[in-house]
């Protein structure tokens, strides 16, 4: 039983930032799914790979993780790079390059 602690990402959907700090902690896959004979759908015995349990904080799912003996990776989160722009940069003296139409 292995399980991997992360901070998920926003949906593409999303400007905004809710539900952005809290921390999932998911356990992986003991086994492949195999296809269904009858109907072809891919299938798994394995119950622990629905579980997802939400922690408000990284600290609290380690700590949950070490108390019921839980082996686990942590997956620290990438910051998303802010490039701050102004609609008034567009027609500065000293922009880079010129503005024409």
């Amino acid at each position: 039983m292995f399980a991997k602690i992360y901070r998920p990402a926003r949906n593409a959907m999303q400007s905004g930032r809710g539900k952005s700090n809290m921390w999932l902690l998911e356990f992986t896959p003991e086994m492949a799914k195999t296809p269904d004979p009858l109907m072809g759908w891919a299938s798994s015995s394995d119950m622990r790979s629905q579980i997802r349990l939400e922690f408000d904080s990284q600290a609290d799912a380690v700590a949950y993780a070490g108390r019921q003996g839980i082996a686990y990776q942590v997956i620290e989160p990438q910051e998303a790079k802010r490039h701050e722009k102004s609609y008034s940069a567009n027609f500065s003296p000293d922009r880079k390059q010129p503005w024409s139409h």
